[in-house]
């Protein structure tokens, strides 16, 4: 199935790349938590933990603090509370401003847009890829996100937050190129990492 959503503004984005992450998280059983993902020393679990430890810390920028959400007892509740939280939020930015010293100050839908619902959206691939689906992240929003990434190569894994680039072919998928590029091997699978 092609991506052929296009948003209109960060709180449709919200809703979408969620909704989406969510369908995942409930189609996982108790047992997949502990599957493999491709990131490395991560499990399935270790994605939505992340994604909703990081985003509440993020968050304080602009003044906002979310209670801690207990994603050990309770990964898909936690992350349906994680959803709630932050479309509140989309949806009603009242006007607040996120400061950090590594973004600077932005409006707080937009940095949740930027920053975090694009988190949300890449590591929906490592979710699937850990609970052995095929991802879709749709190839031209594949594409413009490996545009914005690469004059930033240096920066980016400077920062720690992607691994060495994996070489794929130049005519390889977006969605490959772009996965290959922040070392993601596009062809791993669960079975590969447990050998």
């Amino acid at each position: 199935m092609t991506e052929t959503f296009v948003p209109k503004g960060p709180a449709q984005q919200h809703a979408h790349d969620a909704a989406r992450f969510t369908e995942l998280v409930n189609s996982a059983s108790p047992g997949d938590w502990a599957r493999p993902s491709p990131v490395p020393e991560w499990t399935a679990f270790d994605i939505v933990k992340h994604l909703v430890e990081w985003s509440r810390g993020f968050l304080t920028g602009a003044g906002i603090e979310l209670p801690a959400l207990n994603v050990e007892a309770d990964p898909v509740a936690a992350w349906k509370q994680q959803v709630t939280d932050i479309q509140a939020i989309v949806d009603d930015p009242a006007g607040r401003v996120l400061s950090n010293p590594h973004t600077g100050d932005n409006p707080v839908d937009e940095a949740i847009d930027q920053f975090y619902t694009a988190d949300v959206w890449a590591h929906s691939w490592d979710l699937a890829k850990a609970l052995g689906r095929e991802p879709e992240l749709g190839e031209e929003r594949c594409d413009a996100a490996l545009a914005a990434m690469k004059p930033m190569e240096q920066m980016l894994r400077g920062s720690g937050q992607f691994g060495a680039a994996v070489p794929v072919a130049d005519d390889a998928p977006a969605q490959d190129r772009l996965m290959a590029f922040i070392g993601r091997d596009p062809a791993w699978t669960p079975g590969a990492a447990t050998r």
